[in-house]
């Protein structure tokens, strides 16, 4: 199973937003976390971080053949980015769409998102447990699939 894992804007600089909360979490530490979690289930995980949409409007398109499921940090995109929804939808790849909450909490909830309809899931939580808890969902989902 292949995963494609995107993480949004500023997400590069959660370490900066934890130690304002007296934590040490990363991105880096949270994509080595998500590597181990899978390791033993023979899943294969790409990750993308990028501020720009147009990156991930075309790793998706390169992608789809690739992988068989999205896990999608959107943070502000998912607001306004019409143009990843819409990518989203012709792709036709299952979607857990996952966002912050209390003291990392960024802005975008997924009462906000307009992606949150056509996911199988969105997910609200703290950065360690949303992730992990998404890729779990999106695994079960495509496993229940095949």
């Amino acid at each position: 199973m292949n995963l494609l894992i995107i993480q949004g804007p500023n997400l590069n600089l959660l370490g900066k937003k934890s130690s304002q909360v007296g934590k040490h979490i990363t991105l880096d530490k949270i994509n080595k976390n998500l590597r181990i979690q899978v390791k033993s289930k023979s899943i294969n995980l790409k990750f993308l971080q990028t501020n720009k949409i147009e990156k991930v409007v075309t790793s998706l398109q390169r992608n789809r053949n690739w992988t068989d499921g999205i896990l999608i940090a959107p943070m502000a995109w998912a607001k306004f980015e019409y143009v990843l929804k819409e990518t989203l939808q012709l792709i036709k790849l299952p979607v857990v769409e996952i966002f912050f909450e209390g003291t990392f909490f960024m802005g975008t909830g997924k009462k906000d998102s307009i992606l949150t309809d056509m996911c199988i899931d969105s997910i609200e939580g703290l950065p360690e447990e949303v992730f992990t808890y998404g890729i779990d969902r999106l695994i079960r989902h495509i496993q229940k699939t095949l």
